[in-house]
């Protein structure tokens, strides 16, 4: 089976696809299983505000510091009970129901009179700390603030303390042994259990609105409840779920956008064979405003720059044919004149001959000119020029021309002197300015005029400015970009004779680019054509 381009952008992109969904489920399951156990820890830590309470009272009633804990051992699991007293052996909470008849909250003996302890208020203001020299004593947890879903009201058996294993919350995993009291510069552990600070969730103890220690609660290590895997499990599913429904719509988008695409490169395609068959003109539709479509605007531009250049190359190649055929048929025409005795080889036979063979031969000439434009430069005779003495003599060489057609020349006084030097070819030069003079006399009406103006302009290199205006007729506007096109003629209904041969500009515009220079034609204000050239000085 050939993998077609549409194909392979598809089985790239599920590939793509299935890999950022495999990275994003399992990243996502690695931050769930590590982000989980902090986020217990934050709600469990929120529950222990008479914790919090009891170390705040404590700390008041200690002399404001926390050398107590290292005193008293027992201190830490004191401050952790309801009423602050342990109780008296292991099975004393093993009921976990209501307190036998006549018992305290605290194990066997009397009820204890909670009267007096002070209790957190229902705005959650901390009481003040009793005065000093009395014995510390800690309030119960509000009904709001209970320290774990187990933990039991104030009518059920308190939670033990740690040591007590016989309560499973007293084991490796639960709050209690998972809590710490750390310093107030979050360094430190005080009180409880040895871990790395940093790593624990933290709850500030405040004594008159100073920090004095931190309540830290280490959060669980992985995921041990049957509860949190099934969690995990069903989040994980979740997950996996939701990111293949994105998989199966991001294919299903794919296949749509990747079609469209691809029906309009199958366009330019189709174009392409039909321009490689030979079908010049074919254009494709451009659709849209992106990429493509600059690529297919391009291609029609391209196609329609070859139908151009084919149809202008047969053009030349016909007109290349007529002007061949001219000589030929005329020198034809004389030979058989004198094969059939109708003329007898006179000297002027002769020369009629040899005038046509010249024309042949310049236009020949012409030809390979025109046809080696690109290395016309490699052709010249590179020497020192002065192209104001070069124009004269070629004024001087049509003045006869010139006069016959009744124009006047303006502005020979500016080439009394040599002028600028250049390094160029004077012939090629000379063949430019005699061009330019030859389409004045043939296309400007009798009794015109032309004028000649001459500058220097500074630059690197300097450059020599050199405009030629004649008075009408001129070309149309539209023609204008046309006139230096190899055998163009503006004006259709000019007879060869008189029209030139449609190479003239075409060479001019050669050997002035193989100089280095410039030519370009406008409207004269003169009513006919401006030609300006602009050729490097040395």
């Amino acid at each position: 089976m050939r993998l077609t381009l549409q194909r392979k952008f598809f089985l790239a992109l599920t590939l793509l696809l299935l890999l950022l969904l495999t990275l994003f489920v399992a990243s996502s399951r690695l931050a769930l299983q590590h982000g989980i156990g902090p986020y217990v820890a934050e709600i469990e830590l929120s529950r222990l505000d008479w914790l919090v309470a009891n170390l705040q009272t404590a700390y008041a009633e200690r002399g404001n510091n926390w050398q107590f804990l290292n005193d008293d051992p027992q201190a830490w699991h004191s401050a952790q009970m309801l009423g602050g007293r342990e109780p008296r052996f292991r099975g004393e909470f093993h009921h976990g129901g209501p307190l036998p008849q006549g018992e305290g909250p605290h194990g066997f003996g009397p009820p204890r009179d909670f009267a007096g302890l002070p209790q957190l208020p229902a705005s959650g203001a901390l009481p003040m700390p009793p005065a000093s020299g009395e014995q510390p004593r800690f309030i119960h947890p509000p009904p709001w603030a209970q320290p774990q879903l187990d933990v039991l009201p104030q009518h059920y058996a308190p939670p033990p303390p740690p040591g007590i294993h016989d309560d499973p919350r007293a084991g490796p995993n639960s709050v209690y042994s998972r809590l710490a009291l750390v310093s107030a510069d979050g360094k430190q552990v005080l009180a409880g259990r040895a871990a790395d600070p940093d790593a624990m969730v933290k709850r500030p103890v405040l004594v008159q609105r100073r920090i004095v220690g931190w309540l830290a609660l280490a959060p669980l290590e992985g995921v041990g409840s049957r509860t949190d895997q099934a969690f995990l499990a069903r989040q994980s599913t979740i997950l996996l779920a939701t990111g293949l429904a994105g998989l199966v719509v991001a294919l299903l988008l794919s296949i749509f956008m990747a079609r469209r695409w691809l029906q309009r490169l199958g366009a330019l395609a189709t174009g392409a064979r039909a321009v490689a068959d030979g079908h010049l003109d074919a254009q494709v539709p451009v659709q849209g405003n992106d990429e493509l479509a600059q690529l297919t605007h391009d291609f029609n531009a391209m196609a329609a720059r070859l139908h151009a250049i084919e149809q202008s190359r047969q053009q030349w190649l016909a007109d290349v044919a007529h002007e061949l055929r001219t000589p030929i048929t005329a020198m034809r025409a004389e030979i058989e004149a004198l094969q059939d005795g109708v003329r007898r080889f006179e000297p002027a036979t002769a020369h009629r001959l040899h005038g046509q063979v010249m024309r042949l031969g310049q236009l020949v000439a012409d030809l390979r000119l025109v046809l080696h434009e690109t290395h016309a430069a490699d052709q010249l005779a590179w020497t020192e020029v002065h192209p104001l003495q070069v124009l004269r003599e070629a004024l001087e060489l049509m003045q006869p021309r010139l006069q016959e057609g009744r124009i006047a020349v303006q502005g020979l006084e500016q080439l009394a002197n040599p002028g600028p030097l250049m390094r160029g070819d004077a012939p090629r030069l000379s063949q430019v300015f005699t061009n330019l003079l030859e389409n004045t006399v043939r296309y400007t009406h009798p009794g015109g005029q032309l004028l000649l103006a001459a500058t220097t302009e500074p630059g690197e290199p300097p450059r020599l400015v050199l405009t030629l205006d004649d008075s009408a007729p001129g070309p149309t506007e539209s023609d204008l970009p046309r006139l230096f096109e190899r055998f163009f003629r503006g004006d259709a209904s000019r007879a060869r004779a008189s029209g030139g041969s449609g190479l003239g500009l075409a060479i001019c515009r050669a050997i002035v680019e193989a100089h280095g220079g410039r030519i370009h034609a406008q409207l004269s204000p003169l009513g006919g054509l401006r030609i300006t050239l602009e050729l490097p000085l040395a």
